[in-house]
C-alpha cells in the first residue's frame, strides 16, 4: 500500500526536465528558421507577376523607400511604422534593374533619383 502511494507521479523531475528543454529547442529552431526566411526574403512574393518590388533603400529602422513596378509603370512608395505612402509615379521608368552594383550602375541611378525627390519636397 505504501510503495502504490509512492508511485503516484508518472513523471521524474528528469523526464519533466529534458520535456522542458526540448519544447525550448524546438521553440528556438522555429524562431531562428523564421528570422532566416524572414532575412532572405522567401516568399515575399518579389517575383514576375503584374507587381514587384524592383528596389528597395533602408532610410530608418522601421522605414525604407522601394521602387514597385506595377504593370509597365514604375512607383516610388515609402513604407513606415505609420503604413505605405505612393511617393511618386516615375514618367519614365529605369531600366535594367536588379543589375550587379557599377559605378553609374543602377544603384547609383536609384540614390540620384531619391535624392532628386527629396530635393523638390
Amino acid at each position: 500500500m505504501i510503495a502504490a502511494a509512492q508511485t503516484g507521479s508518472p513523471m521524474s523531475a528528469g523526464s519533466l526536465a529534458q520535456v522542458a528543454l526540448s519544447l525550448l529547442l524546438i521553440v528556438g529552431l522555429i524562431l531562428a528558421i523564421s528570422w532566416l526566411l524572414k532575412r532572405l526574403r522567401f516568399g515575399t512574393g518579389a517575383g514576375h507577376g503584374r507587381a514587384a518590388v524592383l528596389e528597395e533603400v533602408v532610410v530608418g529602422p522601421r522605414e525604407r523607400v522601394m521602387l514597385v513596378r506595377v504593370g509597365d509603370a514604375q512607383v516610388l512608395i515609402g513604407v513606415g511604422a505609420g503604413g505605405i505612402v505612393a511617393l511618386a509615379p516615375l514618367a519614365v521608368p529605369i531600366a535594367g534593374l536588379r543589375d550587379p552594383q557599377s559605378p553609374g550602375g543602377i544603384a547609383s541611378q536609384f540614390r540620384d533619383l531619391l535624392a532628386r525627390a527629396g530635393a523638390t519636397k
